[in-house]
């Protein structure tokens, strides 16, 4: 990794977008810029509620890929660590300094799980998800292989179709695979309700999390049955998090989304019928992009297309303009509908992303501003690292 505290050894435009001290209107396009006063608002305001309800914030490192905001969420919000879905996220993360590291994802490949009983020797505490009792012996080999120890979340399939068992008795057998294996240690639950986190109506979401939180209980009190205790019981998003956080069962969450906050969140509703992003979060993640051609007199050509965001959750939002809207992209252009000529060639434009994690996964850098002047360029330390 590059030594960014010179950045004069590097052009701006050829290796990074943007330098400390520059105006806004001078970063490189298209390039991912973060509000930090927004940023750290958010960061603070889910870290005071963790606190004030007694849970454990382990935040989501999948959506910023980061290890410069995880250790700003740890710094100002309290987090405990991070959640990875893949072996090599948790590498990143673990190398650049993060003290407990959660794979919320299971890992079944020879390959990964001897990199994954190697994270430990990083200082970091190393947990994983398993829904297969086979998936025990696996881990174990790996552990003893190079004399580490890894905990283990039994995941429950509550409502996401992906992985995880359905009933009690496979979370009890499994437990106890891991109770009796050498070199495991059995900490808890995974229970993410992922599937209900972007319904618009928070009594639809609250609907699907009363359903989740009842099957988690039921496996928690059969566990005790067995004089197995649960540690951790861990999952919640920024869709749900209020549920997990009241249900009594729940003691650890895993938001990711609440810090940027994207357009397909946004539009959520809360418990009062506004949209999350009037009130309860602010939009603090941008893809920034200059107007490169006008030719069309009610069309503005944009440099951020494709190849600059997803679009799996719909297209960006223009940040606080509506005179103007992006209707449409291809690899390198986006087409912004300006019927009345407003835009000029070179003009700027905040765009907030339809999904903030895909999209921070095609940037290498962030380029952190406050009051208009560049504050800070970071890595995008876990970009590409799918594997």
């Amino acid at each position: 990794m590059k030594d960014l505290t010179n950045f004069d050894a590097y052009d701006v435009g050829f290796d990074i977008p943007a330098k400390p001290g520059m105006d806004e209107a001078d970063i490189q396009t298209p390039a991912l810029v973060l509000d930090l006063d927004a940023l750290e608002r958010n960061i603070k305001k889910m870290g005071d509620y963790a606190k004030a309800h007694g849970m454990r914030h382990r935040v989501h490192g999948k959506m910023h890929k980061s290890v410069d905001v995880a250790k700003l969420q740890e710094k100002l919000g309290g987090a405990v660590g991070v959640c990875c879905q893949k072996v090599s996220e948790a590498e990143v993360f673990a190398r650049g300094g993060i003290k407990d590291v959660l794979v919320s994802n299971q890992v079944r490949d020879p390959a990964k799980l001897d990199r994954l009983a190697q994270l430990p020797r990083h200082g970091a505490r190393t947990i994983v998800c398993v829904d297969d009792i086979d998936n025990v012996a696996e881990l174990s080999a790996a552990a003893q292989t190079h004399g580490t120890e890894i905990e283990c979340l039994i995941e429950i399939d509550c409502g996401a179709g992906r992985c995880g068992v359905t009933t009690t008795e496979a979370v009890i057998d499994i437990a106890k695979a891991i109770v009796a294996a050498e070199n495991l240690t059995f900490t808890g639950i995974q229970a993410y309700q992922g599937a209900m986190q972007h319904m618009d109506s928070y009594e639809d979401r609250k609907a699907k999390l009363d359903i989740a939180i009842a099957q988690v209980k039921d496996a928690v009190d059969g566990l005790k049955a067995e004089g197995i205790d649960c540690t951790l019981v861990s999952g919640g998003g920024t869709g749900s998090y209020y549920f997990e956080s009241n249900s009594g069962v729940y003691n650890e969450l895993q938001c990711g989304s609440y810090a940027f906050m994207d357009a397909d969140y946004g539009r959520i509703l809360d418990k009062d019928g506004n949209r999350i992003d009037q009130g309860e979060w602010e939009n603090a993640f941008f893809i920034l992009t200059s107007v490169m051609s006008h030719a069309k007199a009610d069309k503005a050509i944009v440099d951020a297309g494709l190849k600059a965001q997803s679009v799996d959750s719909g297209l960006p939002v223009i940040f606080g303009r509506d005179d103007v809207e992006y209707i449409k992209c291809s690899d390198e252009h986006g087409v912004v509908m300006d019927p009345q000529g407003v835009l000029k060639v070179n003009d700027k434009l905040r765009l907030v992303p339809g999904h903030c994690d895909p999209t921070a996964n095609v940037h290498d850098w962030y380029v952190g501003v406050r009051g208009g002047k560049v504050e800070c360029v970071w890595p995008v330390s876990a970009r590409g690292r799918a594997y």
